[in-house]
């Protein structure tokens, strides 16, 4: 299959309608000033949002499509395939770097990864959000025997790879990185995902914040914000 022409195919139909509750969880953490990268930006809906907050913001996409809509949103994007090239920026560029829920759409995540990590600068941050394949409704579903694939759930039949809270924190650590948050996006607007009870009005509030203190249980996307450590800082053990 070739990935950028289905997603080219993939961005022409569907249009700017994000989880905004979870981009906002990413864009808070990143500062007016900061040279920011964002892989695989999409049509730049999140790139804009932390531009708006004075950060200067680099995107690239798999998809032509997708970084023509970007740059029609005032980013500077460029199409890059990181699953099979490697970023066009030279080592430690970047005060941050942002990945948010696309990993899990590549054929090799820990590429990915370690192309973010090559182009962050020591003492940088990583974000990165992924689905939340731990779950409580997925480990219902495995314990009774099944995996079915949801629309807009951690299963759905666009991710190709799955990540739980615990497995991403071991890929970062291996990376040099060290994990200093986990919070999580209830996305309870994914109707295709949640028992209409769970969405009430009367248990939303509640919810949301299970899945902000618990998200490798109840989070349906978790957000974990990273330090690239200096090598002189992980020789002397400074890592947790």
């Amino acid at each position: 299959m070739n990935l950028a022409e289905f997603y080219d195919a993939y961005w022409r139909q569907a249009d700017d309608t994000f989880d905004l509750e979870r981009l906002d969880l990413i864009a808070k953490r990143v500062n007016a000033g900061e040279h920011v990268l964002e892989v695989d930006c999409g049509p730049g809906v999140l790139a804009q949002r932390m531009q708006a907050k004075g950060a200067h913001v680099i995107g690239t996409d798999l998809s032509g499509v997708a970084v023509e809509r970007a740059r029609a949103k005032g980013i500077e994007a460029q199409q890059v395939d990181v699953d099979t090239t490697a970023l066009p920026f030279a080592d430690g560029l970047f005060d941050t770097v942002v990945s948010n829920s696309m990993i899990e759409h590549r054929f090799f995540p820990e590429r990915t990864l370690d192309e973010c990590v090559r182009v962050l600068r020591p003492g940088g941050k990583f974000i990165v959000c992924l689905p939340n394949t731990a779950h409580w409704l997925c480990r219902w579903w495995l314990l009774t025997g099944r995996f079915p694939y949801v629309k807009n759930s951690p299963t759905d039949m666009l991710h190709i790879r799955f990540f739980t809270v615990h497995e991403a924190v071991k890929l970062c650590r291996a990376r040099g990185l060290r994990v200093l948050e986990v919070d999580g996006s209830a996305s309870l607007w994914a109707k295709e995902f949640y028992p209409a009870w769970i969405r009430s009005r009367r248990l939303r509030g509640l919810y949301t914040g299970l899945a902000h203190h618990w998200p490798s249980l109840f989070a349906r996307d978790f957000v974990m914000l990273c330090l690239k450590e200096n090598p002189e800082q992980s020789r002397g053990g400074g890592t947790q």
